[in-house]
């Protein structure tokens, strides 16, 4: 029987399937942080049950740690009392932690693909929906409620029911300034932030094949967005050579002998999906949001569109949008480069390239907040923490930062911001704040201009 990429790695880790119920599936990689972890670790405590398998198990801060000052005694008492308690539960139960100041420490989603954690063919759960970030590797990645991180630290399984299956198609070549973020937000505003639920999600077609892994982190870091339990793209050479040499990763041999077997990881020639949708490349240009969901996407050139009825009307009021408007020349005063969407070396070398030379805007309060300490040190390195400083952003330490304010970093009340995060919730990067999702590129044109502007005209 012919099958999918997502069922050779599900059927592969079934311990047991129970008739007409869910299945018992091994979890290769437990991902934990301090926002999701401290009640599953009091539930097994009050149960007396231990940490089965520690040494499957990868801790990290990033959602409340600060992004000023990380070598100082954190302010807020809630975000200090959780980091306190994630390195103590850890402590506690033999669990490597890479918490603030480790020279590996960042956000989960951006630390363990770069540690060589994150491999082809794995099982990886996380309190954290934007888990799907790894299916960029050939996983099956998804994130998990409170109560299944505590299954899996007691048995390091979960029960589950096998999701349905699905494939986008992107084939075709890129327009100049078209980004990996543009094309997950073309997607997402085509198909609808529902068209995904009960699916896992496989991305193919030439558009992927071409992408650099950073860029298919960020397309299965949205599949949440459109509603999806996960999104992966089937491992190839660019999968292997950015695995290979990391510090986690297999080596010599016991590379080779990995490789052999992700080679493997691929859907087979006339593989049924549950749902199949095809897009053409030639299509996408770099797209903003105009609402308050991922799939109220526009391209940067539109739009917003007329007749969409009372939820669209209340999005808008919030907002500050009519219909029919085209939001180029809409003045900005911030822009957030970072969170677990983009916040990797290339995102800020695009970013850099594009600012080189320039200045931002009077206006405009720009912050680029890398995703680890490794990507940080990158930013140094290549000089463009230079670059950026010239122009006058304010460059900050690693965390998940003004993606959703659960630190100092927010946005104020009624201010437009270009964010490269994943999420346009009313509030979500601080009460009353405006979030425009874009690409890094995006970002740093608005930044410049201080306002949105067709950016794609200046491009070499």
């Amino acid at each position: 029987m012919k099958k999918t990429l997502f069922d050779k790695i599900w059927d592969s880790h079934v311990v047991e399937s129970i008739p007409n119920g869910p299945d018992v599936l091994y979890i290769d990689k437990h991902l934990i942080h301090e926002v999701t972890s401290p009640q599953a670790f009091n539930e097994l405590k009050e149960r007396g049950i231990s940490v089965y398998r520690p040494d499957k198990i990868v801790a990290t801060a990033d959602h409340n740690t600060p992004t000023l000052n990380q070598h100082l005694p954190i302010k807020d008492l809630l975000s200090r009392k959780q980091l306190s308690e994630l390195t103590q539960n850890c402590e506690e139960n033999n669990i490597q932690l890479y918490g603030l100041g480790h020279p590996y420490n960042g956000i989960v989603h951006v630390m363990a693909p770069e540690l060589g954690i994150t491999q082809p063919g794995m099982t990886i759960v996380c309190g954290d929906s934007h888990t799907s970030t790894h299916g960029a590797f050939g996983t099956i990645a998804f994130g998990i409620g409170t109560s299944q991180v505590a299954q899996v630290f007691a048995s390091q399984c979960l029960l589950v029911e096998k999701p349905k299956k699905m494939r986008v198609n992107v084939n075709g070549k890129l327009k100049k300034g078209v980004l990996p973020k543009d094309v997950i937000l073309y997607i997402i505003s085509k198909l609808g932030t529902n068209s995904g639920t009960g699916y896992f999600c496989e991305y193919a077609g030439d558009v992927f094949e071409n992408m650099s892994m950073e860029g298919r982190m960020t397309v299965c870091n949205m599949s949440i967005e459109m509603g999806a339990r996960g999104g992966l793209i089937a491992p190839d050479d660019t999968t292997f050579n950015y695995v290979e040499g990391k510090e986690f990763a297999p080596k010599g041999e016991e590379f080779e002998k990995r490789k052999a077997y992700w080679k493997t990881l691929k859907t087979d020639e006339n593989a049924v999906f549950d749902k199949e949708v095809s897009f053409e490349a030639e299509d996408i240009e770099p797209m903003v949001t105009y609402g308050t969901n991922p799939g109220m996407g526009i391209k940067l050139t539109g739009s917003i569109p007329t007749g969409a009825g009372k939820s669209a009307d209340k999005a808008l009021e919030y907002m500050g949008f009519v219909q029919g408007e085209s939001l180029l020349d809409k003045p900005v005063n911030w822009i957030f480069i970072g969170s677990c969407t983009n916040s990797r070396i290339e995102d800020f070398r695009v970013a850099a390239s594009y600012i080189k030379g320039k200045q931002k805007a009077a206006n405009v309060n720009a912050l680029i907040v890398p995703g680890s300490r490794q990507v940080a040190d990158q930013i140094k390195a290549e000089g463009l923490q230079e670059i950026f400083e010239n122009a006058g952003f304010t460059l900050r330490q690693p965390g998940c930062s003004a993606c959703l304010a659960m630190n100092d970093d927010k946005i104020p009340a009624g201010e437009y911001c270009v964010s490269t995060s994943n999420r346009n919730f009313e509030g979500r990067q601080g009460q009353g704040a405006r979030t425009i999702l874009a690409s890094p590129l995006t970002a740093a044109a608005t930044a410049v201009a201080g306002k949105l502007v067709d950016f794609t005209k200046s491009l070499n």
